[in-house]
């Protein structure tokens, strides 16, 4: 059986994130008013990483903590009908909250754009953002709504049936981007989905 092939490694993986933090910054002219929702699992670890790099870019941007928090989507899915048992991820909203201020929504795949739809369902319960954004590390196509990621990593064209899966040192122990195809083997994920089905 083949094995998963690596699209993206470590040293991409952080030279996007870095690529991705300067845009956000450039885009919105400085950190003021922003807010970085990662999606769990690996989206709130995502937010993070670019949080960490907007402070070491942006003197004066503020702590870590005063920008990146998480949004779960769970209870505002639309296929809750069809998978009713699921974990709940956690919501944490920086001490300022979302209220007029910039909210960059943050997830590793973006691909039919349900989750994303989810999310913003989820972030309207938490208030009224001046503006929403998107960074995705992969956009893999196949959307089923009109979404479209603002800040991505890497476009990667995929075919339906092959899966793409985002590992992470802080959830998988290592950090890399792999596709493959039905009948290939996948390298083990100790937690949480990806966004493949997204």
């Amino acid at each position: 059986m083949a094995s998963a092939r690596p699209v993206l490694e470590a040293p991409e993986i952080s030279r996007v994130l870095t690529r991705i933090a300067h845009e956000i910054l450039e885009r919105n002219r400085g950190a003021d008013d922003l807010v970085l929702l990662g999606i769990p699992t690996r989206g709130a670890h995502l937010a993070r990483r670019v949080a960490e790099r907007l402070v070491a870019a942006e003197p004066g941007a503020g702590p870590v903590e005063d920008l990146v928090g998480s949004l779960d989507v769970t209870m505002h899915r639309d296929d809750l009908r069809r998978h009713p048992v699921r974990a709940l991820g956690r919501t944490d909203v920086p001490p300022r909250g979302v209220d007029d201020r910039v909210v960059v929504l943050v997830d590793d795949v973006l691909a039919s754009g349900r989750t994303v739809r989810a999310a913003l369902d989820a972030l309207s319960d938490l208030g009224r953002p001046r503006a929403v954004r998107l960074a995705v590390l992969v956009d893999r196509g196949h959307r089923q709504l009109p979404i479209r990621a603002d800040h991505v990593g890497k476009n990667l064209p995929t075919a339906a049936q092959e899966s793409v899966q985002v590992l992470l040192e802080e959830v998988d122990g290592q950090d890399a981007v792999v596709i493959s195809g039905p009948g290939e083997s996948r390298p083990p994920a100790s937690a949480g989905p990806t966004g493949e089905s997204r």
